[in-house]
């Protein structure tokens, strides 16, 4: 095995090779965790060696996102536009659960990058091809928004709770102020097996969220919806 290691060290620098590497080391201790000097020091190389393949920090993340994105499934061939965008939506959230500092990257970028772009005008055309207009597409997109890519901000983020004694003692401090967001928390179903450690089940809110919004533009399509405001056809 250290022979393995060592030989996969000597092998020639390339740009997949250093991409790989990159994901690997978020991957284990998070975005923060990731420099130039860290990354020539997995590789078995000088911090100059890598600025060949990837320019600058800002490329080699970009390289990273479009590593994470080439994950996500292809089309699948024979089914109708809503059944391929909830699989590769879901695909894609499968991809960012591999690579939980993905979204926060994804997020920081100034401008999508090219696996990005592939990945949305691959999505645009299932829109397409499913007889949605150019308008109604356009404002698909809008709605749907970062969840194409398998992720959603969330109101709230209680990742950081305490244990369930704390937990009941902040909801009784709140319920007095703000009774109706205690209500809607005690009542809350809870999942201890969370995917993003979130206390509610993040996958079925996500889902759920999501279906929403595809039953919603089904029922926009078959009614010819456009945003001039001309007749609505159908039911």
């Amino acid at each position: 095995m250290a022979q393995q290691a060592e030989a996969a060290r000597r092998a020639p620098l390339n740009r997949e090779r250093v991409l790989r590497a990159a994901v690997a080391l978020a991957d284990e201790g998070g975005i923060e965790s990731l420099s130039m000097r860290r990354l020539a020091q997995e590789l078995g190389v000088v911090p100059m060696a890598l600025y060949k393949h990837v320019a600058n920090k800002e490329q080699l993340l970009d390289g990273m996102v479009d590593a994470v994105v080439a994950e996500i499934d292809p089309p699948t061939g024979g089914s109708d536009w809503k059944d391929v965008v909830r699989g590769r939506v879901l695909s894609a959230r499968r991809a960012l659960l591999r690579h939980r500092w993905a979204s926060q990257v994804i997020e920081s970028r100034t401008g999508p990058t090219p696996a990005v772009l592939e990945y949305l005008d691959s999505m645009i055309g299932t829109f397409r091809d499913g007889g949605f207009s150019v308008d109604l597409t356009h404002h698909v997109m809008h709605a749907m928004g970062s969840r194409l890519l398998g992720f959603s901000q969330e109101l709230f983020d209680d990742s950081g709770s305490a244990g369930p004694e704390a937990g009941a003692d902040v909801l009784a401090a709140m319920a007095g102020r703000y009774p109706r967001i205690a209500e809607l928390a005690a009542a809350a179903a809870h999942d201890e097996g969370s995917a993003v450690g979130r206390s509610c089940d993040d996958q079925f809110e996500f889902e759920f969220a999501l279906d929403l919004l595809l039953d919603g533009l089904e029922r926009l399509h078959r009614q010819g919806w456009t945003s001039a405001g001309s007749p609505r056809v159908g039911g």
